[in-house]
């Protein structure tokens, strides 16, 4: 059996944590022969609960959980990590501005980041989950400046998944039988998810929906905005629909893509499509060997360009808002 790796997870006592961390522990993530020490962070008035969260993973007995640190110290928690998920972030309030959420947010996140410079392997991949998860991913990044940018990575799994899930439907076609969506930019409602190239049974996703107004009208407002739907119907954001997009993205990243598919992660731009470099910023890519590869060179129409710009526009904006911490 493989040597332990660890994984360090922030927010882990809360609802994305519950229905994430018994996963990990079972292998859905790294793969059924790899051992994980679990360390576990959380603030110090949830750490009751976090402690009855490990008392639930060790009655799971998982033979690939090989131990867990409990701890509200950061420098613990992220010690010698070789994985991060970084799940908990301020919500916003009633009242909140979205500026003041991208301030609040970006303190931990540079706080984090210098942490993990600090304590962390140099080789640790981070998904970043908390909201405003491509800036937090910035900020992060920029505090941590010994962390190559490669490795440091923002979900909009979530996102693509979602628009899976609504192009099926469309299509009257399993999620299956679906490659090659894209969701492109921010984690926002800016994002832009785009069946241009998506194939349904091998055959091009256009011409099987071949209703261009339901594409626009519809089904891009229905993903970019189904966080908002959830919270409308549950009174309460996306737990376990975002716990599976973290499995997704990161067993993807670690142990690669499908062959002759690809999957929507933000990571640091390189200029291509225009955007601008460094911006966390969601692409289709194709992932081997623990590498990402952004896909170039596909073609964009003039619409879908707009939109894209357009997100590129709100992520500037969002780190200009929060450039003292940088």
């Amino acid at each position: 059996m493989k040597q332990p790796v660890r994984v360090a997870v922030t927010g882990a006592a809360g609802q994305i944590c519950y229905s994430l961390l018994f996963r990990v522990a079972n292998g859905e993530m790294f793969g059924k022969d790899q051992p994980v020490i679990l360390q576990l962070l959380e603030i110090t008035p949830a750490l009751k609960v976090l402690e009855a969260v490990a008392m639930e993973l060790n009655d799971c007995a998982f033979p690939l959980l090989h131990g867990i640190v409990p701890t509200d110290n950061a420098e613990v928690a992220f010690k010698d990590a070789d994985y991060g998920l970084l799940v908990g972030a301020k919500p916003r309030g009633p009242g909140m501005e979205r500026s003041d959420l991208l301030k609040d947010n970006g303190k931990i996140f540079s706080s984090l980041g210098k942490i993990i410079d600090k304590v962390a392997s140099k080789n640790i991949k981070i998904v970043v989950v908390g909201n405003p998860a491509n800036t937090n991913a910035y900020i992060l990044s920029k505090n941590a400046p010994s962390i190559n940018p490669r490795n440091i990575t923002a979900l909009t799994r979530l996102d693509h998944n979602r628009g899976l899930h609504q192009l099926a439907e469309k299509a009257g076609s399993k999620v299956a039988d679906i490659k090659k969506f894209i969701i492109w930019g921010n984690h926002s409602t800016t994002q832009v998810p785009d069946i241009t190239h998506a194939l349904v049974n091998g055959k091009a996703a256009p011409s099987v929906v071949n209703d261009q107004a339901w594409t626009r009208d519809t089904f891009m407002p229905t993903v970019a905005k189904r966080g908002a739907a959830v919270i409308a119907a549950r009174g309460a954001s996306s737990a376990a629909s975002a716990a599976n997009a973290v499995v997704d993205h990161m067993h993807d990243w670690v142990l690669g893509t499908a062959d002759g598919d690809w999957t929507s992660m933000a990571v640091a731009s390189d200029g291509s499509y225009g955007i601008e470099k460094g911006l966390i910023y969601s692409y289709p890519v194709t992932c081997k060997n623990g590498e990402w590869t952004i896909i170039t060179d596909l073609a964009t129409d003039d619409f879908i360009v707009g939109k894209m710009k357009e997100s590129e526009k709100e992520l500037q904006e969002e780190r200009d808002t929060c450039k003292e911490l940088m």
